[in-house]
């Protein structure tokens, strides 16, 4: 069985207590690894089959269960695994670890072969930040990964600075590391982090808005040194520079109404990585996943079987 195997060095608990009602309701269940002495955390459904495994990174500050919305759409006889990325929910948090975004990436390949998920080249998704790492991952590791959807990805040079990218680099100047947009802690600014990350402009109650930075509030200094790394000169254009290295076929997925990151990356993209399709979102932000589950979904599904499809063709010949 796939979730028994353990390479040498590395452990498995199947303890699942933390699971909120949604999660099993959709049939995902909850695992820990242990790779030495560092703990990943994943969640998963079903198993690996004729079809490749599909694995998940999310973005910036969130954790595996933000693809739950899209999992629902997925058909059920995927094997599909989503991970908490380095220092998020269950992964291990260390002020050792390097968070790089190759640091990341490298962390993710321990992961993947804790799992032997890449006995056979997995499919492998990734949004913002996730993306930034799948896109150096596919780099990195081209034999781990059959194919790629990256979902408005980070880590692209633009020629100009959208309006967010110039509120980020003045903070830097002033050195005003409190103030970084995507980390809030006060209802308000939560607020104006939503409205950033989203096209829908919707009315969240003050109380929910509260909720929200209350569970983040605790997390915040790990959030900050995160984001200066994954900005700093090291890490911010990482998949700019290794994307003309990514070989397997690959899916973009965008919102046209991105404020975080400017849907111009998708076109940068399309022009470095030869196999490669873009699908821009009309009224859509740069919550992809959240704001389009299902469209999300089904891309990712059509685009899986134009690939898969492809490889039976050439048995044919």
């Amino acid at each position: 069985m796939w979730n028994d195997t353990t390479a040498s060095n590395c452990s498995l608990d199947e303890s699942d207590s933390s699971s909120p009602y949604w999660r099993r309701a959709l049939g995902m269940q909850v695992r820990y690894v242990r790779h030495e002495d560092y703990q990943f955390c994943y969640s998963f459904r079903g198993r690996p089959g004729n079809k490749p495994s599909i694995l998940m990174l999310h973005g910036f500050s969130a954790h595996k269960d933000m693809w739950l919305s899209v999992v629902k759409f997925l058909p059920k006889n995927l094997h599909l695994v989503c991970v908490d990325m380095p220092g998020h929910e269950g992964t291990t948090r260390s002020s050792l670890d390097d968070l790089s975004i190759d640091g990341q990436a490298k962390r993710i390949h321990q992961f993947v072969e804790c799992l032997k998920l890449n006995k056979k080249p997995f499919h492998l998704i990734g949004t913002s930040m996730g993306g930034h790492v799948a896109g150096v991952y596919a780099a990195y590791y081209p034999s781990d990964v059959c194919s790629l959807s990256l979902v408005c990805p980070a880590g692209l040079q633009y020629s100009t600075d959208n309006q967010f990218v110039q509120r980020l680099k003045e903070l830097q100047e002033s050195a005003a590391v409190e103030k970084i947009p995507l980390i809030p802690s006060t209802p308000e600014e939560m607020s104006e982090m939503l409205q950033l990350c989203s096209y829908v402009r919707f009315k969240v109650p003050q109380q929910i808005l509260q909720g929200l930075v209350d569970v983040r509030i605790p997390h915040n200094n790990f959030y900050r040194k995160l984001f200066l790394e994954i900005v700093s000169e090291k890490s911010r254009y990482s998949l700019h520079q290794n994307m003309d290295k990514i070989k397997v076929p690959t899916q973009i997925i965008w919102g046209k109404q991105d404020q975080v990151l400017d849907v111009s990356g998708a076109d940068m993209l399309a022009k470095s990585i030869a196999n490669c399709q873009v699908e821009l979102l009309e009224n859509c932000g740069h919550s992809v996943v959240m704001e389009r589950p299902r469209k999300t979904a089904k891309l990712i599904v059509d685009f899986l079987a134009s690939v898969h499809n492809t490889d039976n063709d050439k048995k044919l010949d």
